[in-house]
């Protein structure tokens, strides 16, 4: 199906535009794996997304889609935060979410990392909520399925578990020539997944001036299937 909007990825040369979706995507995660032995305690948020920003630009990315998020700590809560001078410490989660240009398409991911020593419990376990939320986000895709549907699913365990409230914003969006485009998965849409829409699902927990955790994937809608785009492993790792 082809979408009305024309922002949509579905419009127009769908096959073509969502190869360059899924090379933006490659982009990212080859970056990840980079940037995995470059962090550690003692760096800055800047430093850390410096690396990444030269790491697209000089591997074939075109530009970034979006100034790159880096977050560590205390300032993990701020969803969409600009890297500070702050310094990276022992134990706290780092939150990365980058993504660069290539053939005039987007990719987009995050990924929550431990610094140097296991979190605390309560990190632990929000970490786990939200993994197991994207999981629930991901299975509820399907072409026609309603966006709002979406969002609730991948919801469900994080207010049965009191977090609620510290996921602030939708589950996810669509992904074009701009990195924030319909379809929007939140709980005010009255839109519908189509085939190929390439769609991320990124819930969060946002605990104020303590910690944040998101997990962001790409995910390209099929007839009958579901294309994840994004293979960074998922589980939390201790860097």
């Amino acid at each position: 199906m082809i979408g009305n909007d024309a922002r949509r990825t579905t419009q127009g040369d769908t096959s073509e535009k969502l190869r360059c979706v899924a090379e933006a995507e490659a982009l990212g995660d080859a970056c990840f794996d980079y940037i995995l032995g470059e962090i550690r305690p003692g760096v800055t948020e800047h430093e850390i997304a410096a690396r990444i920003d030269e790491w697209l630009l000089s591997h074939g990315g075109e530009a970034l889609a979006f100034p790159t998020i880096c977050v560590s700590g205390p300032r993990g809560w701020l969803m969409h935060g600009e890297p500070s001078e702050k310094i990276i410490e022992k134990g706290e989660l780092l939150t990365l979410d980058f993504g660069a240009i290539y053939g005039g398409y987007c990719g987009d991911m995050t990924r929550t990392v431990a610094v140097g020593a296991e979190p605390g419990s309560e990190e632990k376990r929000c970490y786990a909520l939200v993994l197991e939320a994207q999981k629930r986000g991901i299975e509820a895709l399907a072409a026609e399925k309603s966006c709002r549907e979406v969002d609730a699913a991948a919801r469900e365990n994080i207010n049965l578990a009191g977090y609620g409230g510290n996921f602030m914003h939708g589950t996810g969006h669509g992904v074009g020539m701009e990195v924030h485009i319909p379809p929007y998965l939140n709980r005010r849409t009255d839109e519908t997944l189509q085939a190929g829409d390439a769609v991320t699902v990124e819930p969060g927990i946002y605990v104020e001036d303590r910690f944040g955790v998101r997990i962001e994937d790409l995910l390209i809608i099929g007839d009958t299937d579901i294309i994840n785009l994004t293979k960074s492993p998922k589980e939390l790792i201790v860097i």
